[in-house]
């Protein structure tokens, strides 16, 4: 690695350069964001390279790849841009005269719960801000974040949040944050004249029914099939959809059952087409969080958007509390 007599004479430049390979993962799509041309970000990643004594990425596929030391550098250098542009550009975000554009990626189900509000708090305290939602299609979106395709993921991540609890007995400097939002709650939904609709929900008649699955990577198994497989039981999954709100349309006229937030059967409009059952096992709590990078943890701009969001999800539960589904929808 650098030593100080190189350090002192090491082009901060590079590390700018070398931050936005990393962060796209080709030379072709850095250059474009840096308004430089692809063999000066070359001749910059070999500057850097002869400095540090290692390649930092190597080509692979239509792209480059971080080599070990690269990857262990990334964090460090992209926590020093930041800090330096914050300490350049100092003064607290004003959302009043703000003119951002904040990038969000949730699955729809948690959209129809948090944008309705959260579009009510910038139309009242940040007009000049915009705001843009993509479609949450993984349980690990720390690589979306990390490349700056995102500001905020808002979701269900058990598996990224263990891992992290981990890390955190080991690391100060975390590289990822995490805040709950809301406790979901998942309910069976299905036609409201279904033959399973007429009785309480019987853990047989769950498991000999066909159903229908939100699954974002398309792999028919989710939580609940864990839960069934620790009691030696299983469903039969016959369509997988990467969306709640088209679970909802399609078994308002099958008879599949599916499994919904059950927040979200008011925001679907069709209500009156549904019945709801409680779910005839246990599953696991389903917690929905708030996760972002730890580089914008101080940032005065993500720190409004972290708290509008917030407050936009309070507001949410408050707006859906009221809806009241008939005697024969409820067990």
């Amino acid at each position: 690695m650098i030593n100080d007599r190189n350090f002192r004479s090491l082009d901060l430049n590079l590390l700018r350069v070398f931050d936005e390979v990393m962060a796209e993962r080709n030379l072709t799509r850095a250059a474009h964001n840096l308004s430089m041309t692809q063999p000066a970000v070359s001749n910059a990643l070999r500057r850097l390279r002869e400095s540090l004594g290692d390649d930092l990425v190597r080509r692979a596929g239509y792209g480059v790849e971080p080599t070990p030391v690269g990857l262990a550098l990334w964090p460090t250098v992209r926590d020093a841009l930041e800090q330096l542009r914050q300490s350049l550009a100092p003064g607290e975000f004003d959302p009043a005269s703000a003119r951002n554009a904040f990038v969000m990626a949730m699955a729809d189900a948690t959209a129809a719960k948090v944008v309705p509000a959260l579009m009510d708090i910038l139309q009242s305290e940040a007009p000049g801000v915009n705001l843009r939602i993509l479609p949450l299609t993984t349980r690990d979106p720390r690589e979306l974040l990390e490349s700056g395709k995102a500001d905020l993921a808002i979701g269900h991540f058990p598996g990224v949040l263990a891992e992290l609890s981990a890390i955190h007995l080991q690391e100060d400097s975390p590289r990822f944050m995490h805040q709950r939002l809301y406790d979901g709650e998942y309910v069976v939904v299905m036609r409201r004249d279904h033959p399973l609709a007429k009785a309480p929900l019987t853990l047989d008649a769950y498991c000999a029914a066909r159903h229908l699955l939100v699954s974002f990577s398309g792999r028919a198994y989710g939580f609940v099939d864990e839960a069934l497989t620790a009691l030696s039981r299983q469903r039969r999954v016959v369509l997988t959809v990467n969306q709640f709100f088209t679970a909802g349309q399609v078994v308002a006229t099958t008879d599949l059952l599916t499994v919904l937030p059950r927040h979200f059967v008011g925001a679907t409009g069709m209500v009156h087409k549904l019945a709801l059952s409680e779910l005839p096992l246990a599953v696991p709590a389903v917690h929905v969080d708030t996760l972002w990078q730890r580089q914008a943890e101080h940032n005065s701009a993500h720190r409004w958007l972290r708290q509008a969001v917030d407050r936009a999800a309070t507001q949410g539960f408050e707006d859906t509390s009221g809806v009241v589904l008939p005697a024969t929808m409820r067990r």
